[in-house]
């Protein structure tokens, strides 16, 4: 197989994330964005130490299990998939994916261990809490759009306004947005010359309460009658909640300035133009107030699956007075649900504005056990005087530090839940882990991102 050549092949799996392995004759080649059983084009782009790598050019016939709702961006977006699949093919390819990741490390324990398979989302489509979406246009010099990258593009961007991942208000926001600011040709940020307006606007939207928070970020490069452009917008989305036009209801509206370089969505400076900037959220019967940047689970129904699934692992402390340890706790959601059950839970985050909105929903839900620190799980650990009997993981998608770990593991306690949100970083974690005395005994797969390439993972390690 030669770089630059081009082939044609049959998508045998999809490994995870996202990697379709084409068979070609004899050989084979990864291949993203593809699904299993389609006929592609490809053009190799990489070959080494016998391994290649090829770009999708074409699907020349597609797979016999395309059978699923599509909507117009699919394919173009490069948000979903596996939207033209079922969603009982998706769980199915995913669970596969999960257990191969897990197979050739846990074959190497000497305890038994059980693969749970996978739990899917309550609800398929229309479940995403929170959106990021870029302005900018489809093609050089086109009309203005807002949405989500082209899929391989840093610059094109491709109005989703069909979206199926998030419910109608998202996409009656959208519409009314880009034609708000399209007509009157109000210029977007170019990531090159670093010019220009509009940047992103973020929109979270409360699953159980309906509550919406949209914050418009820009530079601070304000066009003539800047302070009109924005008071409009600001009305343009109230007018839709004033005629009917929206489900949910406006908790706040908000403008930030990010004169950053990176695309990035970020706040050097907030203003309120309506309502709060922050809204509540309902997750087990606890209330969470979520700001701008708070972390909290996109999927509100998934998190509820995926957090009682951790906390039937948990199963009994042992005790009233058993300590527990949140790591990479976010904005509080596991520590709340372990507090009943708890002496004390200790939190660790890293941002502090999670941490101010974890102390304040504690408090808001009646708990007084539990400890919330800023600071990074690496420092963290020396400083606390306290030993856990129980320690929770939920760290970012690049997993535990490789110095915090070790700390981790000295801590001794008899069992730990790993809650992943990218698998691989967990299998390279859970090596340590193994080499260190500990051994999973059970694993379950939990889709909190349905159509997306991403999957979630629950494991229970306890000490041998």
């Amino acid at each position: 197989m030669k770089k630059g050549q081009v082939y044609e092949g049959i998508v045998e799996r999809v490994d995870f994330p996202n990697k379709g392995i084409v068979k070609v004759g004899e050989e084979t080649v990864v291949v993203k964005n593809s699904l299993p059983g389609q006929k592609v084009k490809l053009s190799v782009n990489k070959v080494r130490k016998g391994k290649a790598e090829g770009r999708l050019l074409e699907v020349i016939e597609k797979s016999p299990l395309e059978c699923g709702r599509t909507c117009s961006h699919f394919g173009v977006c490069g948000g979903c998939t596996y939207l033209s699949l079922s969603y009982e093919e998706q769980l199915r390819i995913k669970e596969q994916q999960m257990k191969s990741l897990l197979m050739p490390v846990l074959t190497r324990q000497t305890g038994d261990w059980t693969f749970e398979g996978i739990k899917g989302s309550p609800i398929a489509y229309e479940y995403r809490n929170k959106m990021e979406f870029s302005f900018g246009d489809e093609y050089k010099d086109g009309p203005l759009a807002l949405g989500m990258h082209k899929r391989g593009s840093f610059y094109d961007v491709v109005t989703v306004d069909d979206c199926l991942i998030v419910d109608e208000d998202y996409r009656s926001i959208i519409q009314t947005v880009v034609e708000y600011f399209g007509d009157r040709q109000i210029p977007f940020f170019h990531r090159l010359t670093h010019v220009g307006f509009l940047r992103h606007l973020l929109v979270r939207k409360a699953s159980r309460t309906g509550d919406i928070l949209v914050a418009l970020v820009t530079t601070t490069q304000y066009p003539a009658d800047s302070e009109k452009l924005i008071a409009g917008f600001k009305d343009s989305l109230i007018d839709l909640e004033k005629h009917g036009k929206l489900k949910g209801h406006f908790a706040g509206i908000i403008h930030m300035s990010n004169d950053s370089v990176a695309d990035v969505v970020k706040s050097d400076s907030t203003q309120i133009l309506y309502g709060q900037d922050f809204f509540y959220e309902e997750l087990m019967g606890l209330k969470f107030k979520i700001s701008p940047f708070s972390f909290f689970q996109t999927n509100s129904y998934g998190a509820e699956v995926l957090y009682d699934t951790a906390r039937s692992y948990i199963g009994d402390l042992g005790g009233e007075d058993k300590v527990v340890f949140d790591l990479y706790s976010g904005t509080g959601t596991i520590a709340q649900m372990m507090a009943p059950v708890a002496g004390k839970v200790i939190g660790v985050e890293i941002v502090e504005e999670a941490v101010e909105a974890a102390r304040k929903n504690a408090a808001d839900n009646g708990l007084s056990n539990c400890e919330f620190i800023a600071g990074d799980v690496l420092k963290v650990l020396d400083d606390v005087q306290v030993r856990p009997d129980l320690i929770i993981l939920d760290p970012p998608r690049d997993g535990i530090h490789p110095k915090a770990l070790p700390k981790i593991i000295a801590y001794g306690v008899d069992r730990i839940i790993y809650i992943s949100c990218k698998p691989t970083s967990l299998v390279r974690n859970l090596e340590i882990l193994l080499e260190n005395g500990y051994q999973v005994e059970k694993a379950v797969a939990v889709d909190q991102f349905p159509w997306t390439a991403n999957c979630e993972m629950v494991c229970l390690l306890s000490r041998k």
